[in-house]
């Protein structure tokens, strides 16, 4: 719990602004350390992109995952079950794998691809798709694949970066080029090239700009296996919530921060407090932002107290391409259908970087990606997730990064109000019926089964999260901006740190959640990362709360 100073004020070891994943994991660590902590959260319910949200509709109700869709690392030694088990969650979120034999399906104009665990099986299958080319596919995916590892031991501190230069110079020859130019050095074709590319809107950054070491991480990522959580996405933001309230934390819902207070070159605490309404002032010599970079910077801390090297730097990086989101309820069982347990990617054309041409220029593209994805086939005992023989349909695609695609003048960070705007609503319709369009692909009856409809723009996504531009995934993932270009954990003023997915770790949710352990071992200057690799625990589980049937994570998020 908190402490009162001599000036009357909450004094906290260390505040955390927002409860994203790295946010939420940099505070358990902290808490677990000895730190008291303090989360702040904006929305009524913590987890930021990982959270969920509740609809019910005739009497029946569905959950919708906003972010969380499926994940790698989640295997004995993948880093987010390091990260849970270091803090004692090891039993408490358990993992459903997907289909092992296609745990995505990625569906061109003219022929299906089911990606199979496990780099033999991926390349054994390559081979018999595009059987002329394996003398081209073989060693691209030899980079690839070894590239792939070289970046994972890095990531897990298992290589320094001089033996990284003695044991496999092809990580420095290529890790930050474009992957774009290692299928030109060896003549891939252009369907070849989209298969391998085939989920990159998972990090939504054009090919061309798309670091082999990025690509070749997310292959990776998913070729050692794709997981989703038992109990739906926000279980794992509920058990870092638990673990921070029973190592001596506090999160708090409904309370943004408007001003981190600076004095003299260091971090001093927060103001908390809707805008126009008296704030509170809390104290803290720790603060670590999991805001969006940008408005840290700009916003939150204030211009005037970095240097014009730094603010240069920030103004010019870009932040990645966002999604538009469409979320479906269905009276019918897909699984009861023989739908496997599967993502689908739908692309209407092979030539992904004239997708990104059109999206930079504003202009939705017909034949971008189209993902389709079941939480009801992942994990079909929940019924959160829908009622019984119900279905919870999700479907998304990369979105242009402009207002004006959306008739909106100023954002709602900024107090822009668009909801009730009926272009936006038309506009936004239009969005949701032609990915529904093409979703009919994959089922053909699907109009006729739904029985609720809603949808999320990069506008809605700037609401909730206050994300620069309505992105989900930070600063984009470019060749320019990836490793080492990346901004954080520490910054130039004393106390002052940042986690999420635009410092080095990255996005989506193995990266956050690594570069929240790697936040907190430098507010501690500590190594959290081997003890915890090498599975310790650095959570007393004596502490945490006994499991009970009816726990309820969206509920324990509040």
């Amino acid at each position: 719990m908190s402490d009162e100073g001599t000036n009357g004020r909450e004094q906290w070891d260390a505040i955390v602004i927002g409860s994203g994943l790295g946010g939420l994991c940099t505070a358990a660590y902290l808490c677990a350390s000895g730190k008291r902590t303090l989360v702040l959260e904006a929305h009524y319910v913590a987890g930021g992109n990982s959270q969920v949200f509740r609809r019910n509709h005739d009497g029946k109700a569905y959950e919708f995952d906003v972010g969380i869709h499926y994940i790698g690392e989640c295997g004995r030694d993948g880093i987010i079950t390091a990260a849970l088990n270091g803090l004692g969650l090891s039993e408490r979120v358990v993992f459903r794998p997907l289909d092992s034999d296609g745990y995505s399906t990625l569906h061109f104009p003219d022929f299906s691809f089911r990606v199979p665990f496990g780099w033999d099986r991926y390349r054994a299958r390559l081979h018999e798709t595009f059987p002329g080319e394996r003398q081209a596919l073989d060693p691209v995916l030899d980079m690839m694949h070894g590239i792939a590892r070289t970046g994972r031991r890095l990531g897990r501190g298992e290589l320094e970066m001089e033996q990284v230069t003695a044991e496999t110079p092809d990580f420095l020859n290529w890790g930050l080029r474009p992957v774009t130019d290692l299928f030109a050095e060896h003549r891939l074709s252009e369907r070849a090239q989209a298969v391998i590319l085939g989920e990159q809107g998972c990090y939504a950054v054009r090919p061309s700009e798309t670091p082999t070491v990025v690509a070749s991480g997310i292959a990776d990522h998913f070729l050692r296996g794709a997981y989703y959580p038992e109990g739906g996405g926000q279980v794992i933001a509920a058990r870092l919530v638990e673990a921070i309230r029973a190592y001596g934390g506090e999160v708090r819902t409904n309370s943004p921060v408007q001003r981190i207070r600076v004095e003299k070159g260091r971090a001093k605490g927060v103001d908390v407090g809707r805008k126009g309404r008296q704030g509170q002032e809390i104290d803290a010599p720790i603060v670590i932002s999991n805001a969006d970079l940008k408005r840290t910077f700009f916003d939150l801390v204030g211009s005037e107290h970095f240097t014009e090297a730094t603010n240069e730097h920030i103004r010019e990086l870009k932040m990645a391409i966002p999604l538009f989101c469409v979320y479906l309820g269905l009276d019918v069982d897909l699984a009861a259908r023989g739908m496997p347990n599967s993502n689908h990617f739908i692309w209407g054309k092979y030539d992904i970087e004239s997708i990104y041409d059109q999206l930079d220029a504003g202009q939705p593209s017909a034949e971008a990606m189209c993902y389709v994805t079941a939480a009801s086939l992942k994990d079909p005992e929940s019924r959160h997730l829908a009622p019984e023989g119900h279905t919870n349909l999700q479907i998304m695609t990369l979105a242009p990064r402009q207002y004006d695609v959306w008739n909106v003048e100023q954002g709602p960070a900024e107090g822009g109000r668009y909801h009730r705007d009926p272009e936006y609503r038309k506009r936004k319709n239009e969005w949701i019926e032609r990915l529904i369009d093409t979703t009919e692909q994959l089922i053909p009856d699907l109009r006729e089964h739904i029985v609720w409809k809603e949808a999320a723009s990069p506008v809605s996504q700037e609401r909730f999260t206050r994300s620069t531009g309505g992105t989900s995934y930070g600063i984009e993932m470019s060749c320019s901006q990836a490793g080492p270009m990346r901004v954080g954990p520490r910054t130039e003023i004393e106390g002052l740190f940042l986690c999420g997915a635009s410092t080095p770790s990255g996005p989506g949710i193995a990266g956050v959640m690594r570069g929240g352990v790697a936040t907190a071992s430098d507010v501690l200057d500590s190594d959290l990362l081997q003890p915890i690799l090498a599975g310790e625990v650095l959570g007393d589980r004596s502490a945490l709360p006994e499991l009970r049937e009816d726990w309820d994570a969206w509920k324990e998020s509040h």
